[in-house]
């Protein structure tokens, strides 16, 4: 798939990121209940390859990290998890938690060959992983608004890294995904962002997708947005799905928001302390 640009849903996309995963897959070739971006197979590599941890002193991108205080257990990572996730108060005033609100963190979704998600157990290169959902309800003749956070720790960077890279290849794949049954997604445009690239200093890489969200219960399109950001071996997401009345701008405004929150969050859980 590498060589050439990004067609997602009939529109051409040149990304930073395609050059730097297509570089990376000669070496080494290689999305949360509610959003459609972690990958199922983020470990996969060619004839059943381990990565290799990352090393502590390894150049951690905005974080000084204490290898100390880096996750090596599921127990670790889900009690990191629980510290760096987005709760309603991260995304603003106004939203609410979802029932129900934490997913089963024994499966996470796989974008299927049929482009629909199906809930399966983690890839191996995953320690832990958690997704949170929340709303905000539908008030004045507006629809509600569905968002959904998720944190996944990997057990190292390269996998991290795979995830995001094997993000776009699942758009790439599938220009129109189905969500669930009556849900779903298409019309994309994407940006993604390496560390230092128009002023982007929040995380290694950044990814972030706009397009269209479709339901039998709210109709559409409505306003689709999904953000995700890899900072070492962990990957943060944030997606919302709009409804009546809601613009784009007061989506990518909430999802903004988490992702920033989490963001710090992880900074905090995870660097050097004086």
């Amino acid at each position: 798939m590498c060589g050439g640009p990004i067609r997602r849903y009939g529109i051409l996309v040149l990304t930073p990121l395609l050059l730097v995963a297509c570089s990376s897959s000669e070496q080494n070739p290689g999305r949360e209940g509610e959003s459609p971006h972690p990958s199922g197979s983020a470990s996969t590599k060619p004839g059943g390859a381990t990565a290799q941890p990352a090393a502590g002193s390894e150049d951690a991108g905005t974080i000084d990290a204490d290898p100390a205080r880096l996750p090596a257990t599921r127990s670790a990572a889900l009690d990191l998890i629980a510290r760096v996730i987005a709760d309603p108060e991260s995304f603003g005033p106004g939203v609410v938690r979802r029932s129900p609100y934490e997913s089963d963190p024994a499966t996470w979704p796989v974008l299927g060959t049929d482009c629909v998600w199906h809930q399966e157990k983690p890839a191996g290169s995953v320690l832990a992983t958690v997704t949170r959902s929340f709303e905000v309800p539908a008030a004045q003749g507006k629809g509600p608004i569905r968002l959904s956070a998720v944190v996944t720790v990997h057990r190292t960077r390269e996998d991290a890294r795979w995830e995001m890279a094997e993000s776009i290849e699942e758009t790439m794949r599938c220009p129109t995904q189905q969500l669930r049954k009556g849900e779903t997604i298409g019309s994309m445009v994407s940006a993604s962002l390496l560390q230092g690239e128009s002023g982007q200093n929040g995380s290694e890489d950044a990814l972030t997708e706009f397009g269209e969200y479709r339901s039998t219960e709210l109709g559409g399109p409505h306003p689709y947005s999904w953000q995700q950001s890899q900072m070492l071996q962990f990957t943060l997401a944030v997606t919302g799905r709009g409804a009546k009345g809601r613009t784009e701008d007061e989506i990518s405004d909430l999802t903004t928001q988490a992702q920033a929150a989490m963001e710090l969050r992880l900074k905090s859980a995870v660097e050097k302390q004086s």
